[in-house]
């Protein structure tokens, strides 16, 4: 070939040895970088455990100075696949602590990390044993009938069969990124699960292992997720505060409790397999959920760009619920930037705060 028109892949073999030297050197300097690091922290605010059954415990947030101006407590549940405590990641980045500034009272429960013995822990106990004492005890400790209620993601689903259940005992109900149709062509993961062998899984595991899940999850978007944010990784390992944040969100993504099995095969055939708060299948115990009981406010949060939960698995919640006071926010971006992006930080606790309050003194 003439050297005229050189080869058909021209790479530039001193851009590429330049390129080369850039990355090592800031392989060298990020471990540096790396070194000297303090222990990675998570949570951004204080909080006090009032209450337990069990592993599962009950937090209530605090933050100095600021104390809550609203009477009615606010408990957040999120979901058992991952730990509660990415709506508190650090301090720009946490759900909880935008709530506090606006004087919510906040609690989460943490359903903490399950072992053999859990093993044949059910849907019930987690809805009505541990979600249903949390609340018990908040309507003793501040003396009202009911609670306002945030569910995140499966903690969404929760919410919401405990809800109708318990309709008496939830003043204001708040759903984000929670899937209530699981059957729509667009999620891939309820896919994978309508397909999903469950009984011989728990069969043979008893409980699930994080691993499994994690693995699951990532390889929805193995690009993204496996390949793409390690490569770009080298671009901020000189950065300590970005490194630091980067670290902080995988301590997340892998700090992951295995599942009960026994709750874990529940879930996957109601919901996912049945498509049960959509078919009206889904049965808590002895106990059928109809959506139709929900009769209080109800605020329901997508993320456009969601992945795990897209839009078109929560919007419809509108037509399944009782009551007349439905509102709906789409949020735009995906299942993790709900939580921790700057458009969150500033969206979020305010919309929330400010749907609540305007039905802090309806009567049920």
């Amino acid at each position: 070939m003439d050297a005229k028109q050189g080869s058909p892949i021209d790479i530039g073999l001193d851009a590429l040895a330049r390129e080369a030297m850039q990355v090592q050197s800031r392989l060298r300097k990020g471990v540096e970088t790396l070194a000297s690091l303090d222990p990675i922290e998570i949570g951004a605010s204080q909080r006090d455990e009032v209450w337990r059954d069990g592993k599962v415990a009950l937090y209530r947030f605090r933050r100095e100075g600021v104390e809550p101006s609203e009477h009615v407590p606010l408990l957040i549940a999120y979901a058992l696949v991952n730990r509660p405590y990415m709506v508190d990641l650090q301090s720009d980045k946490s759900i909880v602590r935008g709530l506090l500034e606006r004087g919510q009272d906040v609690y989460i429960i943490d359903w903490g990390y399950p072992d053999r013995s859990d093993r044949y822990l059910t849907l019930e106990d987690y809805i009505e044993r541990f979600l249903g004492g949390a609340v018990d005890h908040l309507r003793r400790a501040h003396d009202v009938d009911a609670v306002n209620l945030l569910g995140i993601c499966q903690g969404g689903v929760f919410s919401l069969c405990y809800a109708a259940l318990n309709p008496a005992k939830v003043r204001n109900l708040v759903t984000m990124v929670t899937p209530v149709d699981f059957h729509t062509p667009d999620n891939m993961l309820a896919g994978w699960a309508r397909q999903l062998d469950v009984d011989l899984m728990v069969d043979t595991l008893g409980n699930v292992p994080a691993d499994v899940m994690n693995w699951c999850y990532l390889t929805l978007k193995p690009y993204r997720l496996l390949v793409q944010k390690y490569v770009g990784l080298v671009d901020i390992l000189e950065d300590k505060r970005a490194l630091e944040d980067f670290l902080r969100m995988e301590t997340w993504i892998f700090d992951s409790p295995d599942l009960a099995g026994e709750a874990f095969r529940e879930f996957i055939k109601q919901f996912y397999q049945r498509n049960g708060l959509v078919e009206g299948a889904v049965r808590i115990g002895e106990r059928e959920v109809s959506l139709r009981r929900i009769d209080m406010p109800v605020l329901n949060i997508y993320a456009e760009q969601d992945h795990l939960v897209p839009p078109s698995a929560s919007k419809p919640l509108r037509g399944l619920v009782g009551t007349k006071d439905y509102s709906e926010v789409s949020f735009r971006g995906g299942h993790i930037g709900i939580y921790v992006s700057g458009r969150a930080q500033r969206d979020i606790p305010q919309g929330i705060h400010d749907w609540l309050s305007k039905r802090s003194g309806d009567a049920r």
